[in-house]
């Protein structure tokens, strides 16, 4: 089943038509959510990125959207799909409604709810040989439309296709100042000694929820010090870690860049303190 607009329905009964505006012209948002056992984990985080998300894109936002509203249309659905005793991927997507070209013709919305079963309840820390390389035909463009996820995927279709090509892992994007940004499917953070950096929202990586949890833990962790700060191509190879994080499997220590190999000390710290965190919160 989906919640296509507040209604149930059998998956295959759903449809979109082919002038939805997502489609046409990626006018929408969407969340990737984590749900254990009937929790929607960081809900607060992910509702307030939602409804940012919408107001950059200058989308209507409903009077009923509220946290609670939102929450139990979720729960809703993973109760009807059985899944209430699961660990569970929701995709929340809200699309504007149909009409008008490059310009829309209404500012109201409609979404859609899907959900999937995962594996584990809580993150486990994949210790696979995990190779990235620079991915440089295409840029972020820095500014806040590159900190929202939308549909306007291309970048990272693209730099997927070639890490596939490459026979990497993932693929490490980059700015139009050429400063490495994030991952194809997450934020970057890169640890050296005791430091440990990230790019910042202004250099266009994502306001990521994993990203958002992890800055104000090590903010917070006297044996760190953290930097939100540009991070140049040149410094991935005097790093002593590089991971990425998202919030389906929370934090991917990467092995290798080019010539330079990676430990995963500080990742498999800061997972357990992640996984913590979300047990408690």
């Amino acid at each position: 089943m989906i919640n296509f607009n507040g209604e149930l329905l059998q998956e295959n009964e759903a449809s979109l038509s082919i002038t939805n505006r997502g489609y046409a012209y990626g006018d929408s948002v969407f969340e990737t959510i984590r749900v254990i056992n009937g929790k929607v984990m960081f809900w607060e985080d992910h509702y307030f990125r939602l409804m940012a998300s919408m107001r950059i894109m200058r989308m209507e936002i409903p009077n009923e959207f509220s946290p609670e509203f939102l929450e139990e249309q979720i729960i809703n659905l993973i109760r009807e799909n059985n899944l209430q005793d699961k660990p569970v991927r929701v995709k929340f997507s809200v699309f504007r409604k149909e009409g008008g070209l490059y310009t829309p013709e209404v500012r109201d919305i409609e979404y859609f709810i899907l959900t999937s079963e995962i594996e584990h309840s809580f993150y486990t820390l994949n210790e696979d040989f995990y190779e990235v390389e620079l991915f440089k035909d295409h840029y972020i463009n820095a500014g806040l439309l590159s900190t929202i996820k939308t549909n306007n995927k291309a970048l990272n279709v693209l730099g997927g296709i070639f890490a596939r090509e490459n026979n990497y892992n993932n693929c490490l994007l980059v700015n139009e100042k050429k400063s490495v940004v994030e991952a194809l499917n997450g934020n970057l953070f890169l640890v050296k000694g005791d430091r440990i950096k990230t790019p910042p929202l202004t250099d266009g990586a994502l306001n990521g929820i994993t990203r958002k949890q992890l800055v104000n833990m090590i903010k917070k962790l006297q044996e760190y010090n953290f930097e939100e700060v540009s991070i140049s191509p040149f410094e991935l190879q005097k790093a002593d870690e590089l991971f990425i994080t998202n919030v389906i499997v929370g934090i991917q220590p990467i092995s290798k860049y080019r010539k330079k190999e990676y430990t995963n000390t500080v990742a498999k710290d800061l997972l357990a303190k992640l996984n913590a965190k979300a047990r408690l919160g």
